[in-house]
């Protein structure tokens, strides 16, 4: 079978909304949306609002929004806000990353994307806070049972 050629979004592109392909992507414009792909190369001057998901990323420019892919390389003029899950991660001097990494040895399966995709729901946010309770207070007078209390000599 023949490669393909990769699909290029040019700088002066701007998409609003999903782009799904089972190809290579060489994005150089602005996405507001997933972005899902065998191969995706972010370039400088790249902005992606939204989680990104593919077997290779090279991140060049910015994103904001989780990250998950087998290989994730972050240049050193890229900049990250969001989790990335990874089974390989290289991160380059100079790049901004701001966010949890996360290894998996299979970061794009769908039951780990369905929990990623749930409003609300990240991978650190499945642990359920407990509210503190509220300070033990003895009625005047009244010592509180296990709390010390000045003996007289």
């Amino acid at each position: 079978m023949k490669p393909k050629a990769p699909s290029i979004l040019s700088s002066d592109l701007v998409v609003t909304g999903s782009i799904v392909s089972e190809g290579e992507i060489q994005l150089d414009g602005v996405v507001e949306g997933d972005i899902r792909a065998s191969v995706l190369t972010i370039g400088e001057g790249a902005s992606v609002k939204g989680e990104v998901a593919a077997e290779n990323v090279i991140i060049r420019g910015r994103v904001e929004g989780s990250i998950r892919a087998r290989q994730v390389e972050l240049a050193a003029t890229a900049h990250v806000e969001g989790d990335v899950i990874h089974a390989a991660l290289a991160i380059e001097s100079g790049a901004y990353f701001d966010g949890l990494c996360k290894r998996d040895s299979d970061p794009l399966s769908e039951a780990k994307s369905a929990i990623a995709a749930t409003p609300g729901a990240s991978p650190s946010s499945s642990v359920n806070p407990v509210a503190p309770s509220p300070p033990r207070v003895a009625a005047p007078g009244k010592a509180m049972a296990g709390a010390s209390s000045p003996t007289k000599s």
